[in-house]
């Protein structure tokens, strides 16, 4: 076999090695972004809140996927801005525009989940009123 196929062999420790450089990831990604710690604090309220609303499960589901959706945007807003970075490390205006438009995916992201977070707990709250 030569290198090529040997890279296509299925190795549990290349699975291994892929998993440890998407931790990395990860951490990087809290390392970077301020953000993200917003996001956790925000996601520890609404679990707290869905045990204390005794939420549905279908409700816990749409809750995950809302945080994952808002969690996973603010990951590629930041994997875009390190590539913008590095590849247009001067000012040039659609490296700025490519940068808020990534921003403003997070935005919506973070906007549809604040709607989809009152259509869940509003009922729960004005029935305790």
């Amino acid at each position: 076999m030569d290198s090529k196929d040997e890279k296509k062999v299925w190795s549990i420790i290349r699975r291994a090695q892929s998993f440890a450089h998407a931790f990395r990831g990860i951490r990087l990604f809290f390392e970077m972004t301020p953000n993200a710690f917003i996001h956790v604090f925000v996601t520890v309220l609404v679990v707290f809140a869905g045990f204390y609303f005794k939420v549905s499960s279908f409700e816990w589901l749409v809750l995950v996927l809302t945080i994952g959706f808002v969690f996973v945007s603010e990951v590629f807003n930041t994997a875009m801005e390190i590539d913008i970075n590095l590849t247009s490390p001067e000012y040039h205006p659609y490296a700025r525009d490519t940068k808020d438009v990534s921003a403003g995916a997070v935005l919506l992201a973070s906007i549809i989940s604040v709607i989809i977070g009152l259509i869940i707990f509003l009922p729960k709250i004005f029935n305790m009123i």
